[in-house]
């Protein structure tokens, strides 16, 4: 059994792990302006603890095609505060999802555990050294500026997050401390993120836990034609049990609740195959 460290804490790799989302933005896709009262998101951290979540993730920047950047700063005085309230609250494992090292430290510094890089240490490169000096656990995304439907995807992602690892393993930080995140929905089209879901498992040869995050994207309403990204609950799902079969140990959602229970359902299952 495959174990992922973060800081102190220790996921174990069992069965698939739930990673709830907590955006204090105003602007996210789904969820903007949601939970940027503290008490909303105080509720939404619990609700999200209650209904089965194993990590919380928090973020504070949109990354949402055409969002608006934010500095460091206003960054930190979006994401702090939640993640004390959590860190209060919470025994779970807290991630913050930031670009940013300097985020990322100051993250570090009140309660997270993990760095949730969407650039997977190729934008900022201090983010490496901040995870290696600070003993955080680390989610390396694949990501590309655009979508270019020419490209093979999936050596794309094997070799971006190849050279993610490589600068992570560089900067001091031990294997068991990493994830690898294929980046559906980003830079790429909803065709290559269908693909890079069904060949998951050529990832797990990069040796390395597969974090995988389809939850309400604009891929599914492309796929689906549903159009409200609250509303894609039923193509999520589809996505996250198609990844789970090909090998995901983590997903990354926000309807936990339905999660938990569809992996309740797809556990049974797959026991009753093996028996």
């Amino acid at each position: 059994m495959r174990v992922f460290r973060a800081r102190a804490r220790e996921v174990r790799l069992d069965r698939p792990i739930l990673m709830g989302i907590l955006n204090v933005t105003p602007d996210s896709f789904s969820d903007g302006g949601d939970f940027s009262d503290p008490e909303a998101a105080a509720r939404h951290i619990q609700r999200a603890a209650d209904e089965g979540a194993d990590i919380l993730d928090i973020g504070g920047e949109s990354t949402r095609p055409g969002s608006t950047p934010v500095g460091a700063d206003e960054e930190c005085a979006r994401v702090l505060p939640a993640l004390r309230i959590a860190r209060d609250t919470l025994s779970l494992p807290l991630s913050v999802d930031t670009m940013k090292a300097s985020v990322a430290a100051r993250a570090v510094s009140v309660g997270a555990d993990i760095i949730n890089d969407v650039w997977g240490f190729q934008r900022d490169r201090e983010m490496a050294r901040v995870a290696a000096d600070t003993g955080a656990g680390v989610v390396l995304m694949h990501n590309r500026d655009a979508a270019d439907p020419s490209i093979d995807i999936m050596s794309d992602v094997r070799g971006f997050l190849s050279r993610s690892v490589e600068i992570a393993l560089r900067a001091g930080m031990t294997e068991d401390r990493i994830l690898l995140d294929p980046g559906v929905g980003f830079g790429k089209t909803p065709e290559q993120s269908a693909e890079v879901i069904s060949h998951l498992g050529d990832l797990r040869r990069l040796g390395f836990p597969i974090l995988l995050g389809a939850s309400r994207k604009r891929f599914i309403g492309r796929l689906t034609g549903v159009e409200d990204p609250k509303a894609r609950l039923a193509g999520t799902l589809a996505a996250h049990i198609c990844g789970v079969l090909q090998g995901a140990d983590v997903i990354r959602a926000h309807d936990v609740a339905a999660h938990r229970e569809a992996f309740s359902v797809l556990a049974a299952v797959r026991e009753q195959d093996r028996a």
